[in-house]
């Protein structure tokens, strides 16, 4: 059996997830499939794809992995390489996409539902599901009174806080959002500052803050939406419940900018093969169906105005969004990071 053919037999036993290799480079790609890279967990994704394909008979492959890793896997693989969509997390890595040249130009007025703030202005990348960058509270007393990003600095918190490394993406989106709105000197007085304010040395994601919140090794914890929201929608009898419901939301900024949020997203790749499927799967992922999945599913806030939220998403009540442009974050994200370094974020 030749090699391309024996990869094409691969492809049709898998499910949802299986390596691409075998798709055709020669432009006579099959219109029947479409080879995503996903940095997104495949329990978030199969939900979606599995509609997609019922929705439009074409068949998904898809690799998941790193986010960083999947970037410099298409790089590795220039010209050869099977993949069509590139979907990650973060405007950050998206921009990082961008800049590597892996990402092409699109032209959909299906896209252009997203609103702008939250797609490539060069029509490059997609969001397609949105996050909220929450301070996070265990204040059984209700003493504290924290209502913006820059109150991570306060002294008063000395001891109290508990976040993520700087290496961290969300984190590094943060920081160049504050510097967009504050500038170099005030983000690097608040960077310390904050450091200062630390409870412990930075370490896991963004669910350990919680965790350790609601442990009591710090009363202050800074975390994405979902991640609480999740914990809130298993099952009642869990630890991780328990431990979510000792936590308090504060929506940060409310008073002026608004809560700081970001995306997931997609961008079809420069040497796809498939790019009219790309486009249409990054079509589907932005319709109404797509982003109930969202909302439903994986407890995020969809990109699309009037898509109904899941129960625990409503209980979190309404909050104010910054409008800064995304890709800001991506274009500000190494003077970020030197920042954080600066300021001794580890």
């Amino acid at each position: 059996m030749k090699r391309a053919a024996f990869f094409v037999l691969l492809l049709s036993l898998a499910a949802c997830q299986a390596d691409p290799q075998g798709a055709q480079r020669d432009g006579t790609a099959s219109a029947g499939e479409v080879n995503i890279y996903s940095a997104r967990k495949e329990a978030l994704m199969a939900p979606l794809l599995n509609e997609f394909t019922q929705q439009t008979g074409i068949k998904v492959n898809l690799i998941s992995g790193k986010a960083d890793a999947l970037l410099s896997r298409i790089q590795s693989e220039g010209a050869n390489s099977p993949a069509d969509v590139l979907l990650t997390t973060d405007a950050g890595r998206l921009h990082r996409a961008k800049a590597a040249g892996v990402l092409k130009a699109i032209n959909s007025s299906e896209l252009n539902r997203i609103p702008a703030r939250y797609r490539d202005p060069d029509q490059q990348w997609f969001g397609l599901s949105l996050r909220a960058r929450l301070i996070l509270l265990n204040d059984p007393a209700n003493t504290i009174s924290i209502d913006s990003y820059e109150a991570l600095a306060d002294p008063a918190y000395q001891g109290q806080i508990c976040i993520r490394s700087s290496s961290n993406i969300y984190n590094q989106s943060l920081t160049a959002s504050l510097l967009h709105h504050s500038g170099e000197q005030a983000t690097l007085e608040w960077a310390k500052g904050l450091v200062a304010n630390l409870a412990r040395s930075p370490q896991g994601g963004d669910t350990d803050q919680i965790r350790a919140a609601a442990a009591g090794a710090c009363s202050i914890a800074v975390a994405n939406s979902y991640y609480l929201a999740r914990l809130l929608g298993d099952d009642p009898e869990t630890d991780d419940f328990a431990a979510a419901s000792k936590i308090r939301i504060v929506w940060p900024n409310q008073s002026g900018r608004g809560t700081h949020v970001n995306i997931s997203g997609a961008g079809v790749l420069t040497n796809a093969p498939n790019p009219e499927n790309a486009i249409k799967l990054i079509e589907f992922l932005a319709s109404d169906s797509a982003q109930q999945i969202y909302a439903e599913r994986n407890f995020e806030y969809p990109v699309i105005a009037g898509i109904e939220l899941h129960p625990v998403l409503t209980g979190f009540g309404e909050f104010k969004a910054d409008t800064i442009a995304l890709n800001i974050l991506g274009e500000k994200n190494a003077e970020a990071l030197k920042l954080m370094d600066q300021a001794g974020w580890k």
